[in-house]
């Protein structure tokens, strides 16, 4: 914790429990453990080895194809039962900054070589940077994120009030199993365009339910964190606070909460609704691997950073 923030997590599954800045918790989640291992959501947690969709899963590298669970419509969904079901080791503990690491074996959940995973959380004023590090034993696809859940006037009721602007052009189309069917159309004119402040529900209802798109980000502002080079690639505002989104991803997957409202209750007794939050999830295209992104080779580093930022309206 720092003057503005406080941080919660958990090493079960790396879950960002809590995020209170300025005296309010945006983040959803649980009051038990009990409830993050029964519900689907993936609240809080980071996701791994795969992130998103893996389209009928499984894949092939190599010429040797690997099966994935089938979790998902016939899909694999965020690696299966990943990296938000394990335990992680604590590696680095001071008051601003959680270090944590996780090795996946060789074969979890049907993905291939041993991987060592770090991420870290690190407080600065209101500010919550999330790093990746990932090295692989072997070839295997990698592509990591976070699925925070984030409600910024406060959760048990819609995300009705906030509105949003990506720095996106473009973004990926999805069949009815929400596999990228290799189309990527300008946002202009259509239900997706946020180059302009948008209220978030405002074309939602009837035959769409919402949003679950990824979204293909076209840089304009940019900005260092610790001599990384990150561009801006979504702001959402709220009544009385704002989130700006910075990562050096190409794309941020954006999803409203289109299948809340069934789990367990929120923190404090406080019941799930549809469209109750929303997640901005930093990443590579959904089903990347099958369009051989993601795959790296036996000592090959991966990285990653997302900063969500937060600051008053």
């Amino acid at each position: 914790e720092n003057e503005c923030a406080r941080l919660k997590v958990m090493d079960f599954g790396l879950i960002l429990v809590g995020f209170e800045v300025y005296g309010r918790d945006i983040i959803g989640g649980f009051d038990t453990l009990e409830d993050y291992v029964k519900d689907d959501s993936h609240q809080g947690g980071i996701i791994g080895r795969v992130a998103n969709r893996v389209g009928g899963a499984e894949f092939t590298m190599d010429g040797a194809m690997y099966m994935l669970p089938d979790n998902d419509n016939g899909n694999c969904l965020h690696g299966g039962a990943g990296f938000d079901t394990r335990m992680w080791n604590v590696k680095v503990h001071t008051e601003e900054k959680l270090v944590l690491e996780y090795y996946s074996e060789d074969g979890e959940e049907g993905f291939p070589a041993g991987l060592h995973c770090e991420v870290t959380y690190e407080l600065c004023g209101a500010a919550l940077k999330i790093k990746y590090r990932a090295t692989p034993e072997g070839k295997t696809p990698i592509a990591l994120t976070n699925h925070a859940y984030f409600n910024l006037d406060g959760f048990g009721k819609t995300i009705e009030s906030h509105k949003a602007k990506i720095y996106a052009d473009r973004y990926t189309v999805v069949d009815e199993n929400l596999i990228p069917n290799g189309e990527r159309p300008d946002v202009r004119g259509t239900v997706f365009d946020f180059t302009e402040m948008t209220p978030i529900l405002e074309r939602c209802g009837g035959d769409f339910v919402g949003y679950d798109h990824n979204f293909i980000l076209a840089p304009s502002v940019f900005r260092g964190f610790d001599g990384i080079k990150t561009h801006l690639a979504a702001t959402v505002e709220g009544e009385k606070l704002a989130l700006d989104v910075y990562t050096d991803q190409e794309g941020v997957q954006f999803y409203i909460g289109n299948f809340l409202g069934n789990g367990p209750d929120f923190k404090g007794g406080i019941k799930q609704v549809q469209h109750g939050a929303f997640c901005l999830e930093t990443q590579t295209e959904p089903n990347c691997i099958k369009s051989g992104k993601a795959i790296y080779d036996a000592g090959e580093l991966y990285t990653h950073i997302c900063v969500y930022e937060i600051r008053k309206i």
